[in-house]
């Protein structure tokens, strides 16, 4: 691989022990993929925030690399923390995991990492442009960038995209390059896409179909963000998939080869077959929206539909800090709250310790949530669309 002199220093020790670890690793992870050279990269998300996920040893290296004076070179957002990082008392949340979970935060906000912790960065100002190279960790938030936005990213895992934001490069492989973007499996849908609960149940089918293939879809006639969300989610989680195409809908669409490929079809019944699948539970305790977290226009569907009803259970919709002020601004807060529900940020129901705060079944209208729960987080899953799950609650 090609390094620049300043690379070749920085790999010598020159600029400090920090980023010699940190571009060590960089190259090392381009030596294993064949990567020709380093890329700059526009922006990275970082993984590994949630105290669940990654534990003492991970927050006492994040502690220990702020401590050396480890500083990021570009935009940098967090993956989800594992409780509402200023309403956690409010909620419930644990109080030795929020101590924490906070010196976790701590630590990444002095390396000069945005403590803005969601999966859906595009959503809360960072948002990269068409053929940006970029480091993102999380699963559906790479899926977004790659297929939605046409951005270039692999899925990094949390210390490769510490690493990339700290030396500001990202090695020079796979979804980064043209040739390993197209298309390997076609995927024709005849069914009824409605709900962002349906497009998660097309995604968890269509990820176990073709593992981590490039599936390139056809049949799907319309669909909004908050649909290409949900189906890329559940894909990188029932399966790998880290791109897609959509004919007609998605910007590399029209630019890839899709000559002699590989097809498989989805029906209605295929679609029907897997909300029962992904049911596993009768009763949910709680109903948790927002995975990936919840956009504008979906917090205030939910309003919408919780204007003037009474819950009998907890509802909570997750999303990012910034998407909540502005739903507050719009007085969606406010209905969702009357209800009986909540706003929750930072957070989500596979990231945060559920399991340790009284519940044992969750409502869920993802398709990645209810792959991820029952392992994640000891639930049994009511996986239905929101009207449905709205109603079962008022």
């Amino acid at each position: 691989m090609y390094l620049t002199k300043q690379e070749e220093c920085i790999l010598n020790g020159e600029h400090g022990e920090v980023m010699e670890r940190m571009f060590r690793l960089l190259v090392r992870l381009g030596d294993i993929y064949g990567a020709d050279a380093m890329i700059s990269v526009g922006s990275v998300q970082v993984a590994g925030v949630s105290y669940k996920s990654i534990g003492g040893p991970g927050m006492e290296f994040l502690e220990d690399m702020a401590s050396k004076g480890a500083k990021v070179k570009v935009l940098t957002y967090l993956n989800p923390a594992g409780m509402d990082l200023e309403n956690w008392r409010e909620y419930g949340f644990p109080k030795d995991f929020a101590k924490n979970q906070l010196r976790i935060m701590d630590a990444f906000k002095r390396m000069g990492i945005v403590v803005t912790a969601t999966c859906t960065p595009y959503l809360a100002g960072n948002l990269p442009r068409f053929r940006e190279h970029i480091a993102w960790s999380e699963s559906s938030a790479v899926s977004f960038s790659n297929s939605v936005i046409g951005a270039r990213t692999n899925r990094e895992g949390g210390p490769s995209a510490l690493a990339a934001a700290i030396c500001g490069v990202t090695p020079n492989y796979g979804l980064h390059l043209w040739e390993n973007r197209q298309p390997t499996i076609k995927v024709t849908v005849d069914a009824d896409l409605t709900f962002n609960a349906d497009f998660g149940a097309l995604g968890y089918y269509v990820g176990k179909q073709v593992k981590n293939k490039i599936p390139y879809f056809t049949g799907i006639k319309d669909a909004n963000t908050d649909h290409l969300k949900a189906l890329g989610a559940a894909m990188a989680a029932s399966g790998a998939v880290a791109l897609y195409h959509v004919e007609g809908l998605t910007p590399e669409a029209d630019l890839v080869e899709k000559k002699n490929l590989e097809t498989i079809s989805v029906t209605q019944k295929d679609i029907t077959e897997t909300y029962k699948t992904l049911n596993t539970g009768k009763k949910p305790d709680i109903v948790i929206f927002g995975c990936p977290h919840a956009s504008l226009r979906e917090i205030s569907a939910l309003a919408e539909k919780l204007e003037g009803k009474r819950l009998k259970k907890p509802v909570w919709i997750c999303t990012s800090r910034m998407i909540k002020e502005a739903s507050e601004r719009m007085g969606y807060n406010e209905i969702i709250t009357k209800a009986g529900g909540s706003v929750i940020a930072d957070t989500c129901m596979v990231v945060s310790p559920i399991e340790d705060m009284g519940y044992k079944t969750t409502g869920v209208n993802s398709g990645k949530a209810a792959n991820y729960l029952p392992g994640f987080c000891k639930q049994d899953v009511c996986f239905a669309t929101i009207d449905d799950l709205v109603e079962a609650q008022s």
